[in-house]
């Protein structure tokens, strides 16, 4: 994989071909009027959630079930590299959001069309519910095998945290995905390493979410919102904050007027060279 199809895939889910996200009213696509590069996109989004949500919370679910055999530090590296293999294998279809608070931020900077907001955030939210539906049949939904987020300490120490976290989260995102500047075949391993070491230090404390979805899925499945408002205003706002902290020391040679009428930054720069290149 190329290191634009990472970086470009992050951003907006292009893999090195034409940017067809949008929805479509040609006679060549669907009676539903939605494009198939579209439908591919949604799609990928609910495998990428299902396996990232799978693989993460049914780490949590072992190790409840059977004595703590995966530990914690096992669990933190379980979380790193789902979301990097995931990052790998859908980012240059859907752009590997797995995450509405990413998505959204993105949309915030004018990255993605808000259109197709509403959309990914249906597709994240069913593929979390369908995974933790899952892991409720193979672990059962007792209460002490709780596989979501619930503060152990109070809900501002939480919400404080997950804010932290996840600001951290979408700017080492918003770097490696939006910056062409960076090495773009190191985008999973960055965003996998980042979700490790969030884990690690702030798994005890909040359960180092950083996704709406991944805290609405198990709650939605096992009925348990404890504190679930946290999940969902701090990584929210902390990815938004986050991507606007990258955008204020992204280095352009543009005026301010022109970035803030481009779409994409990364779009027009790879016009730029591919007029270049055909020169």
């Amino acid at each position: 994989m190329s290191g634009n199809k990472v970086e470009n895939g992050l951003e907006e889910g292009r893999g090195g071909e034409e940017a067809a996200y949008e929805i479509s009213t040609s006679k060549g696509c669907c009676s539903s009027g939605i494009s198939v590069q579209f439908m591919q996109k949604i799609i990928a989004e609910i495998f990428g959630t299902y396996f990232l949500i799978f693989a993460g919370c049914g780490s949590v679910a072992v190790n409840l079930s059977k004595g703590g055999t995966i530990t914690f530090p096992g669990i933190s590296i379980v979380w790193g590299l789902v979301v990097m293999v995931m990052v790998y294998s859908v980012g240059h279809i859907s752009g590997a959001h797995f995450n509405p608070a990413v998505t959204v931020a993105f949309a915030t900077c004018r990255r993605f069309p808000w259109k197709q907001v509403p959309a990914y955030i249906v597709a994240q939210m069913l593929g979390a519910t369908l995974a933790s539906g899952t892991l409720r049949l193979l672990f059962g939904g007792g209460h002490g095998h709780f596989f979501g987020t619930v503060p152990t300490g109070s809900d501002v120490q939480s919400l404080v945290l997950e804010f932290i976290i996840s600001f951290y989260l979408m700017f080492v995102i918003s770097g490696v995905a939006t910056d062409n500047r960076a090495i773009g075949e190191l985008a999973g391993l960055a965003v996998g390493a980042t979700i490790l070491l969030n884990v690690l230090f702030a798994g005890p404390i909040s359960g180092a979410s950083m996704n709406p979805a991944r805290s609405l899925g198990p709650a939605i499945v096992l009925h348990r919102y404890t504190g679930i408002w946290v999940y969902i205003v701090g990584p929210t706002a902390g990815t938004v904050a986050g991507a606007w902290a990258y955008n204020l020391i992204r280095f352009t040679n543009k005026p301010l007027r022109e970035i803030t009428k481009s779409g994409s930054f990364l779009k027009s720069m790879r016009k730029n060279s591919e007029l270049n290149g055909s020169n």
